[in-house]
Order: C-alpha cells, then sequence, then structure tokens
C-alpha cells in the first residue's frame, strides 16, 4: 500500500536527480554551461517587495548569456532548484522526477537568454 510520502525522494535522490537532468542536456548546450553553480533548497525565501505567497520551483540568478560581456571577473550565476514546492506539486515519484527535469531545464534556459513567455511557447513553462 503507497502512502503519501512514497512520491518523495530522499535528499541524495533528489540531488541526483538534479544532476540527471544536467547530464541529459544536449552536449552542445552543456559545452557553453561555464560558471554556473546549481544548490537544491528547501524553500524559496520571497524579497520583501513580493507576496509572501511567492512559491517558485527554481530560480535563475546571474547574467544570460546573451548580455554578457567577457569579463573575466564574473561572479558564477546560480541556478537554486526548490525541493518542497516540487514535492508539494507532485503526486507521484515519477511525476516530480519529471518535474525536477522541466524545472532544471527551465532556469538552464534562463541562462541561455530564453525568456518566461518564449519558454511557455515552447511548452517548458
Amino acid at each position: 500500500m503507497q502512502t503519501a510520502d512514497d512520491h518523495w525522494l530522499s535528499e541524495e535522490e533528489f540531488d541526483a536527480a538534479v544532476q540527471d537532468a544536467l547530464t541529459r542536456l544536449p552536449r552542445r548546450l552543456q559545452r557553453h554551461i561555464d560558471n554556473v553553480v546549481v544548490f537544491v533548497a528547501d524553500e524559496y525565501e520571497p524579497e520583501p517587495w513580493e507576496a509572501p505567497d511567492t512559491e517558485l520551483l527554481g530560480l535563475y540568478e546571474g547574467i544570460p548569456l546573451t548580455e554578457r560581456g567577457n569579463e573575466p571577473w564574473a561572479m558564477p550565476d546560480q541556478i537554486t532548484i526548490f525541493r518542497n514546492p516540487l514535492e508539494r506539486m507532485c503526486s507521484t515519484r515519477e511525476e516530480l522526477v519529471e518535474q525536477i527535469t522541466v524545472t532544471v531545464v527551465h532556469e538552464v534556459a534562463h541562462f541561455f537568454g530564453i525568456d518566461d513567455d518564449e519558454l511557455h511557447r515552447l511548452g517548458w513553462g
């Protein structure tokens, strides 16, 4: 008998699902991903000016490739994947793993300069 917690992944499994999503990106894109760190966090903490119930699945912070110069001193861009919101929105383990992949692809797309409107048009929103 399945319980409501059966779809959850351990921290290690969740991290592995994020890593797997990154390694499944096409190689022609992977070779352009440089100076980017990827984190997993439990929850997004909204900024003071945001609605307190803002719930994000992932967040890209940085300068998209389409807007970069050639500053050798640039801090790494950061992608954060939020574990708890992903778990709350999914009802099965398979759905959770698939949504992790969708979220990773979505955030990596922001790194490449693709905005939310274009991602929604492409079915990755």
